[in-house]
């Protein structure tokens, strides 16, 4: 039986968190892998509504979760959520979530700067939440990151505090911002490392047994390929590699376990905050899709710009982040457009071409190309098989496999997780 990895193929918020609910139902263990808080998964049960940040989404059918050393930690966020999905009836312990101890740790600071450096900025804003994500990958490879391990020896605490906030209080006191005193830090670190350090372990040692027990392991991604920090929109990414490469990394296993790699799509496509997005629409039907799609950040509230369908960008997708099958979600929200349009490249300064640049002024000036379809006057929403979707609703699914070069896997039809119709099963490859 095949493990697999879940990443998103546009710019995020394609509906992982339904998918990977869908597909917990056949796993052992749901795995978060890179990122932090500032990507949210939304998970509809019943008349539940579960919304998600760090915690794997895994936990809500009961699955073992766990958060790997690729992902940022703000220890604040990651126990409020703890208790407000506790509130919600979720088990959440020790047995059930466990977090790498060599994940690093999210702190004031980090929030801080990130929110001044993006106000610095002013109408040339990258779109980050704030949440303090960039600045605490940053200390990572600048080696002078706190790491959950870390809360367990106060002395450790104490000397790797100084480094830190020597640095970001210069920062800070640069840009205007008030800066952090130690004592204050440190004496709230001290505070939160009993219960954080509670799940804590080197999780690679037990996916490692896991593994060799043939138990199946689910890789959540965050965020999307097009926000990869190499090969996403830059500089508007994240900052983090989303990729499914980046799921053996991030949870300490080999490559060759991530297994079959699922690639999330919207059957249209959407972005929120700043940078290029060449099929968006500024129309009526751009705004008939969001209140459709109710697209508005699962954390942070912001809208979602709305476009057309991208097929040139998720064939760039698929290629760069390793996607096996496609997921194509949202496709009801399609329903009675007479036309539908779908991206087949780009018109830059008079050339064509059939890729997202990497240079900012080129992806600025990219043009789409359209290739049109009719759409369906019947209903889609609910189906749960081909034969419950209108024909030329299939049509339009088989026309996206050929132009992004990907098998469609999966179709989702509705936020209900049992309203998916699977081609084939993902953990049988």
């Amino acid at each position: 039986m095949a493990n697999v990895a879940v990443i998103g193929a546009q710019w995020g918020d394609e509906g992982k968190g339904k998918v990977v609910d869908w597909l917990a139902s056949r796993a052992d263990v749901v795995v978060r892998y890179q990122g932090g808080h500032n990507a949210g998964h939304t998970l509809v049960v019943g008349t539940e509504t579960y919304k998600l940040a760090l915690l794997p989404s895994g936990l809500v059918r009961g699955k073992l979760g766990v958060i790997g050393n690729g992902v940022v930690i703000d220890p604040e966020a990651l126990l409020a959520e703890i208790a407000r999905v506790r509130a919600q009836g979720l088990i959440v312990t020790p047995e059930t979530l466990r977090i790498a101890d060599n994940a690093v740790l999210i702190l004031p600071m980090h929030g801080a700067l990130d929110r001044a450096r993006e106000e610095a900025r002013g109408d040339r804003k990258i779109g980050t939440t704030g949440r303090g994500i960039g600045p605490a990958y940053e200390d990572k490879v600048a080696r002078r990151a706190i790491r959950v391990c870390d809360l367990a020896e106060p002395e450790t605490l104490d000397t790797k505090l100084d480094e830190l906030l020597r640095h970001h209080n210069t920062l800070l006191a640069s840009l205007g911002s008030p800066i952090f005193d130690k004592q204050t830090v440190l004496a709230r670190l001290l505070e939160l490392a009993p219960l954080v350090l509670q799940y804590a372990e080197p999780v690679w040692e037990r996916l490692d047994t896991l593994r060799k027990e043939g138990k199946r392991i689910l890789f959540e991604g965050a965020q999307a390929v097009m926000l990869d920090v190499d090969h996403g929109t830059y500089p508007y990414v994240t900052s983090s590699n989303t990729v499914a490469a980046t799921a053996a990394s991030g949870a300490g296993v080999g490559p060759h376990a991530v297994g079959f790699v699922l690639g999330i799509a919207k059957a249209y496509t959407t972005r929120v905050g700043s940078g290029p997005f060449p099929s968006e629409l500024h129309d009526d039907i751009g705004k008939l899709l969001g209140e459709r799609g109710q697209e508005f950040g699962t954390n942070t509230g912001r809208p979602r710009r709305c476009g057309w369908f991208d097929a040139c960008m998720v064939r760039q997708a698929v290629k760069v982040g390793g996607i096996q099958g496609l997921v194509l979600t949202k496709l009801d929200i399609l329903d009675g457009l007479p036309e539908l349009r779908i991206c087949t490249g780009y018109r830059i300064n008079g050339t064509v071409v059939h890729h997202l640049p990497a240079a900012p002024g080129a992806q600025a000036a990219a043009e789409p190309n359209y290739e049109i379809m009719e759409g369906w006057s019947g209903s889609s929403r609910g189906a749960r098989s081909w034969a419950d979707l209108p024909a030329q609703a299939i049509k339009y699914v088989r026309r996206i496999e050929e132009l992004v070069e990907a098998p469609v896997t999966l179709v989702s039809t509705s936020p209900e997780r049992d309203d998916t119709i699977m081609v084939r099963d993902p953990f049988e490859d």
